[in-house]
């Protein structure tokens, strides 16, 4: 089986491409899990996050974004303590300012996923890359959720962090053409198109 090039380093990678990596998400939860860990990624490889994410995950009480909103000074300073997670002081600041905001908007549109699923138009985008070098680091659909996530008061949501939270939460499929898992997911979530 092919896969694209960047899951091979580990089984831990090759499992997390071949069953989430690109699986469009709709439940709000996970939604933010994806968002909070691929701010905790920036400037770091998505390998060392996979690899501490059941760390994060009870760090930040199984990414409750009801819980971490009520996080205290005291809660973010045993987060810097915590040896299994990033410590970047900056990232564990935002991830509390998020929740907050992640509420916001649910009480706003009724959900993180009504909100973030319109830049793409409701339905996955199929992209048609060769090689790893075409697949882009930020598009204007990335562009414009970053503005529209900073509005509603996110912190560490740049377009870049925007479009990998895309490509993992299966808004845009960037598996490779020659990657078994880019026809599957086409198979499985067929791009809408407008009427």
């Amino acid at each position: 089986m092919k896969r694209c090039c960047w899951a091979e380093l580990s089984e831990l990678m090759i499992a997390y491409h071949d069953h989430e990596w690109g699986v469009p998400v709709h439940n709000d939860r996970k939604l933010f899990e994806h968002l909070v860990l691929d701010a905790f990624q920036a400037g770091l490889s998505w390998a060392i996050i996979l690899h501490k994410r059941k760390n994060f995950r009870k760090a930040f009480a199984n990414f409750d974004p009801e819980k971490i909103a009520r996080y205290t000074r005291r809660d973010i300073e045993r987060l810097l303590a915590d040896p299994g997670i990033v410590r970047n002081k900056q990232k564990v600041e935002a991830a509390v300012t998020n929740a907050r905001a992640f509420l916001r908007i649910q009480d706003r549109f009724g959900s993180f996923d009504a909100f973030v699923w319109q830049f793409v138009g409701g339905s996955p985008r199929h992209n048609s890359w060769k090689t790893i070098r075409r697949v882009p680091a930020k598009t204007r659909e990335s562009d414009r959720m970053s503005e529209a996530l900073r509005e509603q008061g996110f912190a560490f949501a740049g377009s870049t962090v925007c479009y990998a939270f895309m490509q993992a939460a299966g808004m845009v499929n960037d598996h490779l053409v020659s990657c078994f898992r880019h026809a599957e997911i086409r198979a499985l979530h067929p791009e809408r198109r407008p009427s």
